[in-house]
């Protein structure tokens, strides 16, 4: 048997995960059993608890939580050969299989990665998630070597992982922030740096080739407004859309659905001769053994802000729904 932290009712105030004990998960041929060490703990394990993601993510109840996980390989199935036991691995995990709130998860090789051994298992937990939303956003916007790109507030979590990414793929960055973390992203290679205090970002640029918005409301619109024209925005916050819901695959009445929630911001795109999308990260191996390379060569490391014990599970997730984040959060297995 093992500890899962588990979501029985979808709760919009104050949802509550329970620990309770389950069989440990058998593996089929393509899956590894890890044992967890850490989670990352995250903005969408509260929106998930609330239910605000339903329609992009229909999970049955009860479900063990956690989207993120660092771990110690302690099974391999018949049919992998990549991954032995004993090799340390980190997922995002796959959208229709996440519980890293658990002393041992199956996880689909597709979605792991081993980890840089330059990061301990903490640092290693703030990665998946955020680093594959970075790769997959410029991804989609087919960047192009020598193009600028502007990281909206990038002086917080997403924006420490995205800058060393875009510049290891040769974008020249821009980004802005408070002036007391100027030096430190200054250290990860930005390129231009506004205080967004004393300066206005959408007086200062023009012609941007690409936009990565991690602020959304009406910092989306403004944020178009610096693109060069078949410049290309993707968002993390703003309104999912019509292509957002066809890359997913989803049935057509829930295209339809999407299509009209992010009609405006399509409509606007439009007008200004740009492009937008809504990004929801989805697990890689491939894409987070790319990152693993990257973040291997400049040695970036994540910045951790508070260390809970698992079963400390609500606390954690108490603290990332109500108090400023400076880091990922952290959930510790003994």
């Amino acid at each position: 048997m093992m500890k899962v932290a588990q979501l029985t009712k979808y709760n919009k105030q104050n949802p509550i995960l329970n620990i309770v004990d389950i069989p440990i998960p058998q593996i089929n041929d393509n899956q590894v059993l890890v044992k967890i060490k850490t989670a990352g703990v995250n903005p969408l394990d509260n929106m998930i608890s609330r239910g605000e993601v339903k329609l992009v993510t229909p999970y049955k109840l009860p479900l063990t939580a956690g989207n993120e996980m660092v771990g110690i390989i302690e099974k391999v199935g018949n049919s992998v050969s990549q991954f032995r036991v004993g090799d340390r691995v980190f997922a995002r995990l796959p959208l229709s299989h996440i519980g890293a709130f658990a002393e041992y998860v199956a996880v689909d090789v597709n979605a792991l990665a081993k980890v840089p051994d330059y990061l301990s298992d903490l640092e290693a937990a703030a990665v998946p998630l955020t680093a594959l939303t970075v790769i997959q956003a410029l991804d989609l916007m087919k960047i192009d070597t020598g193009k600028t790109i502007f990281i909206s507030g990038g002086t917080g979590g997403v924006g420490a992982m995205a800058i060393p990414i875009a510049k290891a793929k040769g974008l020249k960055v821009i980004t802005n922030g408070a002036l007391a973390n100027k030096e430190r992203v200054m250290d990860l290679g930005v390129d231009q740096f506004i205080d967004y205090k004393m300066e206005d970002y959408t007086k200062i640029l023009k012609n941007i080739d690409y936009v990565l918005d991690t602020l959304g409301g009406s910092e989306t619109i403004k944020q178009m407004n610096i693109l060069r024209k078949g410049g290309h925005l993707v968002s993390l916050r703003a309104m999912p859309n019509g292509a957002f819901a066809k890359r997913m695959s989803f049935p057509i009445w829930k295209r339809i659905l999407f299509r009209l929630a992010g009609l405006k911001l399509d409509l606007i795109a439009n007008k200004k001769g740009v492009h937008y999308d809504f990004i929801y990260v989805e697990s890689n191996g491939v894409q987070l053994s790319e990152v693993a390379d990257i973040l291997s060569k400049t040695r970036v490391k994540p910045s951790i802000d508070k260390v809970f014990s698992f079963e400390e599970v609500n606390d954690a997730l108490n603290k990332v729904a109500n108090e400023r984040s400076r880091g990922k959060t952290i959930l510790v297995f003994q």
